[in-house]
């Protein structure tokens, strides 16, 4: 494409997949390719609420949104009520420790099948249906990337698109933290109601004007969406908690992945689906609390969890109470955060503990994270 038309397929992006080129040719959809190796996604068996249960993980980020829904359904055990009828439990055997997408896709298949509703008045019933065959259109989409655009005015803003009534056929809340903040006047009014995919126009077409006001506005847009590449505000993570509801599992939209996210005693994690950690009962969860992407990971329990290879830690050792001790500094800060306030003896006390886990995690891991 020309270079006006390379911002709409470079980094930054809020899409599950790429712009199509203005002007090109649409092409038909074709029928999804049989099946990979990498289409097979391990199974890690974690205890949830006292029960054993699965998660699937991935190794690459192809099929995200499949993966942060069937995640949800298999952590709700039994799925959201939708249009006054019960979702059956989303359940694997015992010993499962694969699974296909194929399988992943029946059991959603079956979850949206189940919403149908009980009046059984002939609007209704055509409405379902228009709905299923809707859903099933947009099934295949779930496993490569859905196309979402965010609106940069709530957390729950989107532009509505057909890949949208999965979310919400389940009942599953989807939500992203790229918030403008309203303190600052000359973004909010360069930026509007826009969609990400209209803002991206409007920059193009304010840098190409003549009149020197529609230049500046131009400007002050591609600096907001420079200065939060990260697709995470301030502003958004404080609205996010406290939009989220307590105990809610959502999904979490950006940098163009899907998470599991929770809210659980006022504080946001997310799931922690990497593959890299299949054998790591007690890495299952990681806060979101932070704009830059600092977070610690935490186990089922939502406590912070040990290093992993220290497996001989009581849960009554100081170790344990001190590691304990730090997760309620977390809560703490998050808290403060929110308000607006840092609490400077916490912080400090919260960085050097996070130094020393850090080390520690370092010298057990001498390579990369994953």
């Amino acid at each position: 494409g020309s270079p006006e038309e390379q911002p709409l397929q470079e980094g930054g992006s809020s899409l599950g997949a790429p712009l199509p080129v203005p002007g090109a040719a649409v092409e038909p959809p074709r029928a999804q390719p049989p099946a990979r190796d990498e289409d097979f996604y391990c199974v890690k068996w974690i205890s949830w609420k006292g029960e054993r249960t699965p998660v699937i993980t991935q190794s690459e980020n192809g099929p995200c949104p499949l993966l942060a829904i069937m995640n949800i359904l298999l952590l709700q055990w039994k799925a959201s009520r939708g249009c006054g009828g019960a979702l059956g439990r989303v359940k694997l055997p015992p010993q499962k420790e694969v699974i296909t997408a194929e399988e992943l896709m029946a059991h959603l298949g079956n979850c949206i099948l189940a919403t149908q509703p009980r009046d059984t008045t002939e609007g209704l019933q055509l409405n379902f249906q228009q709905n299923i065959n809707d859903t099933m259109t947009v099934l295949p989409k779930l496993s490569t990337g859905l196309d979402v655009n965010v609106r940069f005015t709530g957390v729950s803003d989107f532009e509505y698109t057909p890949e949208c009534i999965v979310f919400d056929l389940l009942n599953i809340p989807l939500y992203h933290g790229w918030l403008v903040d309203p303190q600052s006047p000359e973004q909010v009014q360069a930026v509007g109601k826009l969609s990400y995919n209209q803002l991206v126009e409007k920059i193009i077409t304010c840098k190409q004007a003549s009149d020197s006001s529609l230049v500046s506005e131009g400007l002050v847009a591609e600096q907001f969406l420079e200065s939060t590449a990260s697709q995470l505000t301030f502003h958004g993570l404080c609205e996010l908690t406290a939009r989220a509801r307590e105990g809610e599992l959502g999904v979490f939209f950006r940098n163009n992945h899907f998470s599991t996210m929770i809210k659980h005693k006022g504080h946001l994690y997310l799931l922690v689906t990497d593959q890299g950690f299949l054998q790591e009962e007690g890495v299952v969860w990681e806060s979101l609390h932070s704009v830059d992407g600092d977070s610690c990971f935490c186990d089922t329990e939502f406590h912070l969890s040990h290093a992993p290879g220290k497996e001989g830690a009581t849960a009554a050792s100081p170790d344990h109470r001190l590691q304990q001790s730090q997760v309620d500094q977390d809560y703490m800060v998050a808290l403060s955060l929110q308000q607006g306030q840092i609490l400077p003896s916490v912080l400090s006390d919260l960085e050097l503990a996070r130094q020393l886990q850090h080390e520690e995690y370092q010298q057990h891991h001498p390579h990369p994270h994953p």
